[in-house]
């Protein structure tokens, strides 16, 4: 079959009274990012057992795979990407196997010739030092200063640079590990960790839950703990632990919250890792042990709705999975959409509201600058990196499609609705296609007024989407609109909120010029914040109104912080001037040898640099 169904054609089905219900096997669709063949030998378990050598910055080690096996004759074709495969075994006899060529993309593929009776196959094989899912950090690169750090960040598909396996989030799988690390270094995983295990340089991990393979992750460094409530708790340098600590204080509030929404927590502990500041990302879910970026730590809890998505993610896309990375909106937009349902029962609908109406503008800008094809929530990325679709349409898109099932269907129907949906495919990888049908089976009941294809296959949002909004906001808004016509004013500063300051900046005309940006810093110190959140929108607007004074803290925000959402916003900016392209590549130079090999594809193609870094 050539390619896979397109998304409208695909949700047209569903929708068209004359198309039938579909079968298992049109829902299993072939992931176009694998090479992986689980139709016919499935990996079930990986155990794997590694060195972390930090003079070489690899891991070295073996995986061994137990399979299972459909069709006895066919071979087990795994995802690699740069590994070097010194041995395979199968059934424990040495095994034939074969690299085939390399994709820029998606690596090279793996085939191992199978024994007739064999279930598992065992790979020695070495990482590359420019593995796409590792940092190893220096130690004038973390927070502490003395000691080397490493990390992994395996989605979307990244998992294949340091692990041969099946690489889709299709396929789930248990894990173990052995890993063996310096001494004076603590090893966690996203599986069950024990605080008190001792620094001796050996760690064992056992994963008694099936994840996919961009949900396992290994980080290295300097590491203390801090409990935080009766199943949850911080890692983190032993300089931040105290302040991540105290940060993330209510999280426990926010796991209870979710627990009386959705149904009970699967994971065991919940305990959050805050990484470096070169992290790409400004969580990774990976199960019972969020990664973290450091930029969160506002010192007063205005930016833990990240810690509230990422735990949110225990029930949408560690507990039920997106099949393919087209379906990666069945992830992140229920995520969103549970996130913000704990920070009202936490915080308050007030708050809740405000991060909403945040979400849709930025929605807003974003898509306005995206191509149709871009905008669709079910999107095709054939030939495209997945990394691609990471744009805020998954996200905030996909949550105001949910928001609008809910003021459709009342609150309480359409809670008791996702409760169920949890609970049904609890541990299982689905496509948007089986969501639809589900959907239509136990909610919509086959209601053709509400406008599902236009929502999963239409660049842009329906004219019915909603609106959130918030009553503070248009009292701030009337600020940003007084300080645009009167640049001198001397009012005191107003007592706001993150999300007001992020609100009043966002309403501000985009062309003030220098001088009442001059104003604007001078009454409020937007330059010198340390709020991540605010900064990167005051720097935004230094660099599209020419406000030199802020150039140096551009700087020292880019070469300090490695988070994508930062970075790319940011470098795209600056190149729009030849002033400012020459700045940013300046700025690059030194930055780009701190930044995570994410954000260095990221910013490579922003300035152009994709080709001649490979």
């Amino acid at each position: 079959m050539k390619g896979i169904v397109s998304a409208a054609a695909a949700i047209f089905c569903f929708l068209a009274a004359s198309c039938s219900k579909p079968t298992a096997m049109q829902n299993a669709k072939r992931d176009i990012h694998s090479f992986s063949n689980p139709e016919q030998v499935r990996v079930k378990h990986l155990d794997l057992d590694c060195d972390v050598l930090f003079d070489k910055r690899i891991l070295k080690g073996t995986a061994t795979l137990t399979l299972d096996r459909r069709d006895g004759a066919a071979p087990l074709v795994l995802d690699t990407r740069n590994l070097t495969i010194e041995k395979v075994e199968a059934g424990g006899a040495e095994a034939k196997f074969s690299l085939g060529a390399t994709d820029p993309i998606l690596g090279a593929p793996l085939t191992i010739s199978l024994p007739a009776n064999a279930a598992t196959v065992r790979i020695t094989y070495s990482t590359s030092p420019e593995a796409s899912a590792l940092q190893w950090l220096d130690p004038p690169q973390t927070a502490g200063k003395k000691r080397p750090f490493l990390f992994t960040q395996s989605q979307a598909i990244h998992a294949r640079s340091w692990i041969p396996l099946q690489d889709t989030p299709g396929v789930r799988m248990t894990y173990s590990a052995r890993v063996r690390t310096p001494k004076d270094l603590l090893a966690v995983m996203s599986a069950p960790n024990d605080p008190n295990a001792p620094r001796n340089g050996e760690y064992s991990f056992q994963q008694q839950q099936a994840i996919p393979s961009y949900l396992i992750a290994l980080a290295v460094g300097d590491l203390q703990f801090r409990p935080i409530g009766k199943r949850t708790g911080v890692y983190a340098e032993p300089s931040v632990v105290d302040r991540a600590a105290a940060e993330f204080s209510d999280t426990e509030k926010m796991l209870e919250a979710a627990e009386a929404l959705y149904g009970p927590y699967r994971w065991g502990r919940y305990d959050l890792l805050v990484l470096p500041p070169s992290f790409p990302f400004g969580g990774m879910e990976n199960p019972g042990l969020t990664f973290a970026t450091p930029t969160i730590l506002a010192g007063d809890k205005s930016l833990v709705s990240l810690v509230a998505h990422e735990l949110a993610h225990s029930w949408s896309g560690n507990l039920v999975t997106n099949a393919t990375w087209a379906d990666f909106w069945l992830n992140e937009g229920f995520t969103v959409y549970v996130e913000r349902r704990i920070q009202e029962k936490v915080y308050g609908r007030a708050r809740e509201e405000m991060e909403a109406a945040l979400g849709r503008q930025e929605l807003e800008r974003e898509m306005a600058k995206l191509p149709p094809a871009d905008q669709i929530l079910h999107i095709d990325l054939k030939g495209r990196d997945p990394d691609d679709g990471v744009t805020s349409v998954p996200y905030e898109k996909g949550t105001l499609l949910l928001r609008s099932l809910e003021e459709k269907y009342v609150r309480e129907k359409f809670d008791a609705f996702l409760r169920q949906y949890f609970d049904h495919f609890a541990f299982q990888s689905i496509t948007t296609e089986t969501f639809v049908d589900y959907l239509q089976t136990n909610l919509l009941h086959r209601d053709t007024q509400f406008p599902l294809e236009e929502w999963l296959s239409k660049p842009g949002l329906p004219a019915t989407a909603p609106r959130p909004t918030s009553g503070a906001f248009e009292k701030v808004a009337a600020e940003a609109k007084r300080w645009a016509s009167n640049p001198s004013s001397r009012s005191p500063k107003p007592a706001w909120t993150t999300q007001e300051w992020l609100h009043f900046l966002t309403a501000l005309p985009p062309d003030l010029g220098p001088e009442k940006m001059r104003n604007l810093d001078r009454a409020f110190s937007f330059t010198q914040s340390g709020n991540s959140e605010i900064l990167d929108e005051w720097l935004l607007m230094a660099i599209r109104n020419r406000y030199t004074p802020a150039y140096p803290r551009l700087e020292e925000f880019l070469t300090s912080v490695g988070r994508r959402k930062y970075l790319k916003p940011l470098y795209e900016e600056l190149v729009k001037t030849p002033d400012g392209r020459e700045r940013a590549l300046a700025i690059y130079k030194k930055a780009r040898p701190g930044y995570h090999p994410i954000a260095v594809r990221t910013i490579d193609g922003i300035l152009g640099m994709a080709k001649a870094t490979g």
